[in-house]
């Protein structure tokens, strides 16, 4: 057998790899294939199972998501049907009421007619009763004329005559017991304590004036206040409402004045307008405003100044305002703040010889003319006004029946009354203290005033002249030019019928309309 040459061993070979390859390579590509499929089987499995997780997931959501919504709905339901109930029974219950009132009404109603008729009725009965009643007295008198042989007129005064003169007799006894009584008891000791007190303080007084003198650098000042025709005094006296006299006086012109405040603001005023050189109305206006706030400054001031003085503690702020005011003011001539420093001494030294507190007896005498620095804010008698500040103003007990009662106006419940009240009769009766006529002088320039502020559309109003002249200023958004002619006859037919008063009074009426723009 002849021998294979070697090549086809190795094409053999060759061939029978080749073959064994493709086989190889045939079961792993089975095999790969195989595992694929088992993958992508296991693959789709997860991802059903994942799926089915998601939907059973959504699901549960779902029907969570239903259930809160039907709980969020029944919640809402049944806070309107709650809501619902409520305004229905308020319903029911103001239909209730309506009813009721309804009800009694027409009872109330059926009263009223049946009163009303009743009335009528009594009205015509006491009507006839009235008039027998009449004719039997007329028939008694006659007959009671006739037995006592008098008239009904002679028998009233000779019966008033005799109770008068009994009564008087009983009273006077009666006084005469109490008073020789008290005499026996109180004389010494009063008169002592008093005559101690006011030889212990005596102060001096100087009545208060009317007018006020401001020096001028030169005389030729005086036509600068006087301006063109007058315009510069003329503005000046209605900002301050006191009048200027301008006379042959060198270098001096007068401000004259029933009210000490205006007085003291036109004196300040005046010489601010003279240091300063520009005297025209807006000026003056200017001035004569920031001069009164700086007054109410130095009112406040001093009544803080005086109660460092007088040694008074835990004085509430808003007092002071009214203490200070007390300078400008006068009773009969006497400064009342100076009279108020002398009742808080006089009071004081009584209490020290009674052996009371004699702090609380100066702080009662020192407030106890209070309230006149605020009668023209309060209505009533100044005791009265002046215990209603001090309760207001947290002052104690003491005080403010002190300076309610030292009139008398209510019943005194301490001793710092009756201390209180006789040292300001002590203070008030001393030689010089007082001056009538010139109080009586400020009060009817007062009255003056507030006869004319009391019209509707006045808005200030100034007593100069001496009261010989009042000037009245109006809005003049309410008055017009006939209404101005119409109110001061108004007013003067009212101070006529009011006051009483020497000469004659000039009522003049002053309406004005400004008009202001800004050039920029």
């Amino acid at each position: 057998m002849p021998q294979m040459p070697t090549y086809a061993y190795v094409i053999a070979s060759v061939a029978v790899g080749l073959v064994l390859g493709w086989f190889l390579q045939r079961m792993q590509a089975k095999r790969a294939a195989g595992l694929a499929r088992d993958r992508v089987r296991t693959i789709v499995a997860e991802a059903e199972r994942e799926a089915a997780d998601l939907i059973k997931n959504a699901e549960l959501e779902r029907r969570e998501e239903m259930i809160r919504t039907r709980q969020r709905f029944e919640q809402e339901t049944e806070q309107v049907r709650r809501e619902q109930s409520r305004r229905q029974e308020s319903i029911d219950q103001r239909e209730k009421n309506l009813d009721a009132k309804v009800s009694f009404l027409d009872r109330k109603e059926g009263r009223l007619d049946r009163a009303s008729e009743d009335l009528e009725s009594a009205t015509a009965e006491v009507t006839e009763q009235k008039k027998r009643l009449g004719e039997s007295l007329t028939e008694q008198q006659q007959r009671l004329e006739q037995i006592a042989g008098l008239s009904a007129e002679q028998a009233k005064n000779s019966l008033m005559e005799s109770m008068v003169s009994a009564a008087r007799h009983g009273a006077a006894r009666r006084v005469k017991e109490a008073r020789e009584e008290s005499e026996r008891t109180a004389r010494r000791q009063a008169q002592k304590i008093l005559s101690q007190a006011v030889q212990r303080y005596a102060a001096d007084h100087v009545a208060e004036e009317t007018t006020s003198v401001v020096a001028l650098p030169n005389d030729e000042m005086k036509g600068r206040i006087i301006g063109r025709e007058g315009r510069n005094i003329r503005a000046f006296e209605i900002a301050t409402g006191v009048d200027v006299v301008i006379d042959d006086t060198p270098e001096a012109v007068i401000v004259s004045g029933f009210d000490p405040v205006r007085r003291q603001v036109a004196s300040l005023a005046l010489k601010k307008l003279i240091k300063d050189g520009r005297i025209h109305p807006g000026r003056i206006e200017e001035v004569v405003e920031k001069t009164q706030q700086d007054l109410l400054e130095h009112i406040r001031e001093m009544g803080e100044e005086v109660c460092l003085e007088l040694g008074l503690q835990n004085v509430h702020p808003d007092l002071y305002r009214y203490i200070g005011r007390l300078h400008y003011r006068t009773s009969y001539g006497q400064n009342l703040l100076m009279h108020s420093k002398e009742v808080a001494a006089l009071s004081a030294v009584i209490a020290e010889e009674l052996g009371l507190d004699a702090k609380l007896a100066r702080r009662c005498g020192f407030l106890h003319d209070i309230g006149k620095a605020a009668d023209h804010e309060m209505e009533g008698p100044h005791a009265l006004i002046g215990g209603k500040l001090c309760r207001k103003y947290a002052e104690p007990d003491a005080v403010v029946n002190a300076v309610a009662g030292h009139h008398s106006d209510v019943e005194a419940t301490t001793p710092y009354t009756y201390i209180t009240a006789a040292a300001d009769a002590a203070s008030a009766s001393r030689p010089g203290a007082r001056r009538e006529s010139l109080e009586n002088y400020v009060k009817r320039l007062d009255s003056l005033e507030k006869i004319a502020e009391s019209f509707d559309g006045v808005a200030k109003s100034y007593a100069i002249q001496a009261g010989r002249e009042i000037r009245i200023l109006v809005d003049h958004t309410k008055i017009s030019d006939a209404d101005a002619a119409l109110l001061a006859e108004e007013i003067s037919r009212r101070v006529e019928g009011e006051l009483e008063y020497p000469g004659q009074i000039k009522v003049m009426v002053i309406r004005e309309t400004r008009a202001t723009a800004y050039a920029k």
